[in-house]
């Protein structure tokens, strides 16, 4: 029998949840578009919020805020690359169905797993290969998901590129002296250069839209909460315990709580083809879960 290490228990709870709270993007996200606010303003108050919350959470549990100078440049590019996660994948919501864009993000494991195995010579699992296969052939069902449906050449292109920059962002966490910081202050500080990016974008404020009803502000307040700074916080922690890979494999359940959001919050449409590609990237995530805790076929040689 084998037994599961604690290390291991919490990664796999943290990157499910990480997910699932990164899917509801679109439950607090859609409804400011609604509004008539645009992705960047959207982009900027989530993560405005998010820091706040944040930085409110390190004050009343006396967490460090000292950043040493060595850590500044990889904390930009953490900033970078997690606030063009967001602004791709937000920039579809606007042309495309939700549920199936979070679902294309699913490629996004296999993009780690690739950067891992040719970069870092990291060997892979074949239950792990075999988990990204059906994950990739979910989304190839998902990209001509039936009629009624909304997906367009476009929406992917960004949606690629949001996966390609979560991927970077994941093995960064892992690979770089960005490893030796509290999950918390990574966070915080990548969330302080992304709100500068997204304060950029918008020439310096000129164009912030403002939030104009109690609504609004719910929903860019949740927006920062649940899938900003509790998606990005279990991330890091998840990345530490079960590594890039398996993080990111896990993070394949986020769509399953953007469907969800999509069909029931925002009435999408609903095809057998929809649902016959997420059946198929539940069980890959499940197939990943059950074998990722055991050891290599090498390393139970070495213990018996």
């Amino acid at each position: 029998m084998i037994r599961l290490s604690k290390a291991y228990v919490i990664g796999t709870v943290c990157a499910s949840l990480a997910a699932i709270a990164f899917g509801l993007n679109p439950f607090f996200g859609i409804p400011l578009y609604a509004e008539g606010l645009k992705p960047l303003p959207v982009l900027f108050y989530r993560f405005l919020f998010a820091a706040l919350l944040l930085a409110g959470y390190m004050l009343v549990f006396r967490k460090s805020f000292r950043l040493e100078r060595r850590y500044w440049l990889l904390t930009s590019g953490a900033g970078v690359l997690m606030a063009s996660t967001c602004l791709f994948w937000f920039f579809t919501f606007r042309i495309m169905d939700s549920g199936i864009s979070a679902t294309i993000l699913s490629v996004y494991p296999v993009m780690v797993a690739l950067i891992m195995f040719f970069f870092y010579k990291e060997k892979i699992r074949y239950s792990t290969i075999a988990g990204m296969f059906l994950a990739l052939c979910g989304v190839a069902m998902l990209c001509k998901p039936g009629n009624g449906s909304n997906v367009c050449a476009r929406g992917i292109v960004f949606i690629m590129l949001s996966a390609l920059s979560y991927a970077v962002y994941i093995v960064a966490v892992k690979q770089s002296r960005l490893k030796e910081l509290a999950p918390e202050k990574l966070t915080f500080y990548a969330m302080l250069v992304s709100i500068a990016v997204f304060l950029l974008s918008l020439r310096g404020g000129a164009d912030l839209q403002p939030i104009q009803s109690w609504t609004a502000l719910g929903n860019a307040v949740g927006l920062g909460l649940v899938p900003s700074l509790v998606a990005f916080l279990l991330t890091a922690v998840a990345i530490h315990r079960i590594g890039p890979t398996g993080t990111a494999v896990l993070g394949a359940l986020d769509p399953v709580a953007a469907v969800i959001v999509g069909i029931f919050k925002f009435n999408e449409n609903v095809t057998p083809v929809l649902i016959a590609g997420i059946i198929i990237i539940i069980t890959a995530v499940t197939i990943v879960i059950c074998t990722m805790g055991k050891p290599q076929r090498s390393d139970a040689a070495l213990n018996q």
